[in-house]
């Protein structure tokens, strides 16, 4: 079984968090140098990839990642996004919305960040945090958060009836993993700009972020665009799982090189 199948909410489900360990490595029984070593082979197959991805263009691709705070999004990004040629690959984070942005309905500033035809778009937090942390903070009433579900799906499905294929994956971590994260944070002065108080607010709703990232899991994973659950308390499997997952949607992608506009068979270059 691939790694997708194993690590795929099936559509109508409603995956139980607390019975997936954060520490397992489904799919996987080799150790970390092999992982290591694997993880090689499929960056290859991802540059190859977006290569013909580029030249044919008339797909793309968006990689949704989501995470608790201390989930591992930016490492996953420096381990394994790095595959793509960054001059076809945007990675934004959407962080508090601006001003601007809140005088719009909040796909808005979504919409205009996913992928043109033939490129890659990463988004570290998404649209998402509309059901997460809008829900948990309480920052609207129920009554419209819960709508939102339904808007999503049909925003991927617009998406995705226009040749985007959605990938979306929930890095899963332990609360002891996240909480010996955030501790090396705090005592190495190198990484204390990556903390913030409100990390430790974000913990104290452990359990509310469970259920809205189940809810949220459940009501949006669709075959056309499908929620992923990664244990991700092993960086190295981490890596090597959300890599497997990218490059079997890279081989049903399958984009091709385009046929050559001339006839280049009797071409020669000049010495």
């Amino acid at each position: 079984m691939s790694f997708g199948e194993l690590l795929r909410i099936a559509p109508g489900t409603k995956p139980d968090l607390a019975a997936i360990d954060p520490a397992s490595t489904p799919g996987f029984d080799g150790d970390k140098d092999a992982a290591h070593d694997r993880l090689k082979e499929l960056r290859h197959e991802l540059t190859s990839f977006q290569e013909r991805l580029w030249a044919e263009g008339r797909q793309s691709l968006l990689i949704v990642l989501q995470a608790l705070d201390g989930g591992g999004k930016d490492g996953l990004i420096r381990k394994v996004i790095t595959a793509f040629n960054p001059q076809g690959t945007r990675v934004i984070g959407f962080g508090v919305p601006t001003e601007e942005e809140l005088r719009h309905d909040y796909l808005w500033r979504v919409h205009a960040a996913t992928p043109g035809k033939g490129r890659i778009g990463v988004f570290n937090r998404s649209h998402y945090e509309d059901v997460l942390v809008v829900r948990v903070n309480e920052l609207v009433p129920e009554s419209v958060w819960e709508k939102r579900y339904d808007q999503i799906n049909d925003f991927e499905a617009t998406l995705a009836a226009n040749d985007t294929r959605i990938v979306k994956v929930f890095l899963h971590i332990s609360r002891d993993e996240q909480r010996e994260r955030f501790q090396k944070r705090i005592d190495d002065p190198a990484k204390h700009w990556k903390w913030s108080s409100g990390d430790l607010e974000t913990r104290e709703h452990w359990g509310d972020y469970q259920a809205a990232y189940a809810d949220a899991l459940a009501r949006c994973s669709r075959d056309h665009a499908p929620w992923f659950v990664v244990p991700a308390d092993h960086k190295w499997y981490r890596d090597l799982a959300v890599a497997e997952i990218l490059v079997e949607a890279a081989r049903e992608m399958d984009p091709q090189w385009p046929e050559a506009g001339d006839d280049l068979s009797s071409i020669v270059i000049p010495q």
